[in-house]
């Protein structure tokens, strides 16, 4: 291993220069061949794009929130969202590199973003939503104290920004950790 790949992490806000790198990032992390490299693949329930440039501009211009890149030895090498949402933050689009995923970095990712909710909002929670089906993820999620509520919202069919549903039963569940 080089050194950079045991560097510690390094975290800061995206830029509109990132937008490029982080949607092939997301995209790498969960679609395509080059997903099942890692564990988070969604090849086997969704198709298409899992973001693009727009939504990704999105996060970053969001009001409320801020787009984390997370970077080794100055490489990106996962990112993810936090939003404040009044007494909680909302925590998404987290990627890690599929290559890199399953050493741990993703533990470590998810432990500063919450303590980035509880040190610069107060939050008293950490919100997400998973797909239902990805019992392997929500397993993981629940390995680190968050709870699966059983409050679904509907997929949303036909909105292609969100991917192409392989299967017609999904929906997103509602994990929440108290902070």
């Amino acid at each position: 291993m080089s050194t950079a790949q045991h560097a510690a992490l390094s975290f800061r806000s995206a830029v509109e220069a990132d937008v490029p790198e982080l949607v092939a990032l997301v995209e790498s992390a969960y679609r395509g061949d080059v997903s099942r490299a890692g564990w988070t693949t969604e090849a086997d329930v969704l198709d298409g794009q899992r973001t693009d440039p727009e939504g990704v501009r999105a996060v970053i211009d969001g009001p409320d929130g801020v787009l984390l890149v997370v970077e080794r030895g100055g490489d990106l090498v996962a990112c993810c969202q936090l939003e404040h949402r009044g007494d909680h933050a909302y925590f998404g689009m987290f990627a890690v590199r599929p290559g890199l995923q399953g050493a741990g970095l993703g533990k470590e990712i998810l432990a500063e973003a919450e303590r980035r909710a509880r040190e610069t909002w107060a939050a008293r929670e950490m919100r997400m939503t998973v797909v239902n089906v990805r019992e392997e993820l929500i397993a993981y999620y629940v390995r680190r104290g968050y709870r699966r509520t059983g409050e679904l919202s509907p997929f949303p069919y036909g909105d292609e920004r969100f991917g192409v549903p392989l299967r017609d039963d999904l929906a997103f569940e509602l994990l929440v950790k108290t902070l």
